[in-house]
C-alpha cells in the first residue's frame, strides 16, 4: 500500500485551479513553477490520458516543454493526439526516487516526485511552433537536433504536435523515510528505504556505421564517447 499520511515538502503556494488542487497528502503538494519545470525536465515519460470516441485512453508519449507548453508528438493518424485537439486532456509525469519498505506493509511507500497537468489540447498548425515544438521534444530526450539530417518537409507532414499548456499544473513530492506506527517502532521488524536509478549505457553504433563515424558531441557528453566506430 501507498501511506498518504507521512510528511513530506510543504505546500509552496496555491493551486492555479480547483481541479489541480492536491486533495490527497496536501502536505506534499507543491504548486511552484520551479517544482513542476524540474520535474518535466528530469523525466522522459508522459502517460496522456485522453476522451476518445472508443472511451477514454492513457498512453506513454515523449514529450518536450518550453516552460510554458507541454508538446506532444506522433503519427497524423494518431487517436489519441486526434481526439485531444480542442478537448480536455491530462498529462502526468513520474520520477521514482526509492522504495519506502516500513515495519508494516499498510505503510509501504515510495519516495517520488511527479505533475499532473490538465488543460485543453491544442492542434500546432503553425509551421515554425511545430518545428519548434519537435526540436523541444527531441532534444528533451537527447540534444541532437542539429547533429543529424534535418526532417523533410514530408516528415514534418506527416507528424502531429499537439500542445498543453502548463497553466494548469500541480507537483506533488515524498521523500524520507518509512512513518511507521509509534507501536511498531523498536520492534524486530526492519523498515528503510531502497533507492531507484536510472542507468545508461555507453552508445553503440547501429551495425551499418561506417568506420570513423564519430558520435555527436551532446551524446559524448551524456553517455560517454565508447560508441564512436573505429
Amino acid at each position: 500500500m501507498v501511506d498518504e499520511t507521512a510528511e513530506g515538502v510543504h505546500d509552496d503556494g496555491a493551486a492555479t485551479s480547483e481541479r489541480t488542487t492536491v486533495r490527497r497528502g496536501t502536505p506534499r503538494a507543491r504548486y511552484d513553477r520551479g517544482t513542476i519545470v524540474g520535474v518535466l525536465d528530469s523525466a522522459l515519460v508522459a502517460h496522456v490520458g485522453v476522451d476518445t470516441p472508443q472511451g477514454p485512453l492513457v498512453l506513454p508519449m515523449a514529450y518536450g516543454h518550453d516552460g510554458e507548453t507541454m508538446y506532444l508528438h506522433g503519427a497524423a493518424a494518431n487517436s489519441l493526439l486526434g481526439a485531444g485537439a480542442d478537448a480536455e486532456i491530462c498529462a502526468t509525469v513520474t520520477l521514482i526516487d526509492s522504495l519506502v519498505l516500513a515495519r508494516s506493509a499498510f505503510h509501504n511507500s515510495m519516495n517520488y516526485r511527479c505533475v499532473v497537468i490538465r488543460g485543453r489540447g491544442r492542434r500546432v498548425d503553425d509551421p515554425v511552433e511545430h518545428e519548434h515544438a519537435l526540436r523541444l521534444i527531441s532534444d528533451h530526450v537527447v540534444a541532437t537536433w542539429d547533429h543529424g539530417r534535418a526532417p523533410s518537409t514530408s516528415e514534418m507532414r506527416r507528424t502531429f504536435v499537439l500542445a498543453l499548456p502548463l497553466d494548469e499544473a500541480s507537483a506533488k513530492v515524498r521523500t524520507g523515510d518509512p512513518v511507521d506506527e509509534p507501536e511498531d517502532v523498536g520492534g524486530p521488524h526492519w523498515a528503510g528505504t531502497v533507492a531507484v536509478r536510472t542507468v545508461f549505457g555507453r552508445p553503440v553504433p547501429a551495425a551499418d556505421m561506417p568506420e570513423g563515424t564519430p558520435v555527436p558531441v551532446p551524446v559524448q557528453r551524456t553517455f560517454g564517447n565508447s560508441g564512436s566506430s573505429a
